[in-house]
């Protein structure tokens, strides 16, 4: 088995060279190694899918929204506690 630098893998699936250093850091390219600063990745690497197939894709927008939702629950659920504390009880 042979092993292909950084910049040869990267033309060969048409990704920038970053792309193909994240992958070799995260663990997406099985076989690959760092040699001092070197990747080395074998010549017959599959380029990893961006997604798992059962993930769904969500835009910013969407995200930021149901950040903004637990944000209020918290917010809700600490004012609820901290006033159900100050009240008496009658």
């Amino acid at each position: 088995m042979g092993y292909i630098s950084v910049a040869e893998t990267a033309k060969k699936w048409n990704v920038s060279e970053r792309t193909v250093r994240n992958y070799c850091a995260h663990d997406k390219i099985p076989g690959a190694f760092l040699t001092g600063k070197t990747w080395n990745i074998p010549d017959s690497a599959q380029k990893p899918m961006r997604q798992s197939a059962g993930e769904e894709n969500r835009d910013l927008l969407t995200v930021l929204r149901e950040e903004k939702k637990m944000e209020l629950k918290v917010a809700f659920i600490i004012r609820y506690r901290w006033i159900s504390l100050t009240i008496p009880i009658i």
